[in-house]
């Protein structure tokens, strides 16, 4: 900076923004970033915004956005082989703060929380647990997110974890399984190993009534439907909550939600 006659100047090189969000790319061993508005950015990966010129704060690129530092010509050149900004711009990963890191894993841990909840109980009080119980167990237990599992599979992956550190066990839930009387015999044993059998009747068809885990009513449905053609039933006749519902039928949700 330099001071003439009363007027400031900034050196060419140097262009000052605030509140920006940082998009970074490095090639041939130099950091390049572009300015622009962070929910732009988003949209723009979504491909919900078409214009680039809504995205940008400026058509300019950076070896240091903070500083104001426009990337120069030779610098530019080694590492894209052009001097088009426009088209670099397009490039690049978004930086997101700690602050948003962290807001964005506790949706994800509170995601996976509230299904955790619903299909688990304290066998002490044999109550559920609040999901913000079940959200510090997972800190506790230092319950890594992947990011390539949706929630569903991670809230069944974390409940066998948690038993580390709280008394959690599976809340139980009713069924009533009818198989037609020419196929009982062949599917008998396969779900008699999937459920805690209280009784058995056969008449017309063979019933079976238990106890099962939730993630098994799907695999008791595939059981037995394909080979019956679809005429074997199966039924929910009691559940020990009627908060809880069978994680089969929660819908996905993603981390980068």
């Amino acid at each position: 900076m330099c001071q003439t006659k009363g007027k400031i100047f900034a050196p060419s090189n140097q262009v000052r923004l605030t509140n920006v969000a940082v998009v970074r790319l490095k090639m041939a061993g130099q950091r390049f970033e572009t300015a622009c508005y962070k929910t732009k950015v988003v949209s723009w990966r979504q491909q919900v915004e078409k214009d680039l010129a809504q995205v940008l704060q400026c058509e300019t690129v950076f070896t240091n956005v903070a500083k104001g530092q426009v990337a120069k010509k030779a610098e530019f050149l080694k590492g894209f082989g052009t001097d088009d900004h426009r088209k670099v711009c397009l490039k690049g990963k978004l930086q997101v703060s700690s602050q948003e890191r962290q807001a964005k894993e506790e949706v994800s841990l509170r995601a996976i929380a509230c299904p955790v909840s619903n299909l688990c109980i304290n066998p002490e009080t044999q109550t559920p647990y609040p999901p913000t119980v079940i959200q510090q167990a997972m800190k506790n237990i230092h319950f890594s997110l992947n990011p390539n599992k949706n929630n569903k599979q991670q809230a069944l992956a974390v409940i066998q974890q948690l038993a580390e550190v709280i008394l959690i066990q599976w809340v139980q839930k009713r069924v009533r399984v009818t198989l037609p009387a020419n196929q009982a015999t062949r599917l008998h044993d396969k779900v008699a190993a999937l459920i805690n059998l209280e009784s058995l009747t056969f008449d017309l068809d063979l019933r079976l009534v238990g106890t099962i885990k939730p993630g098994h009513f799907r695999s008791i449905e595939e059981a037995v439907m394909d080979p019956t053609g679809g005429l074997a039933t199966v039924q929910v006749l009691s559940l020990k909550d009627d908060r809880l519902k069978d994680l089969t039928q929660l819908p996905d949700r993603s981390l980068a939600e």
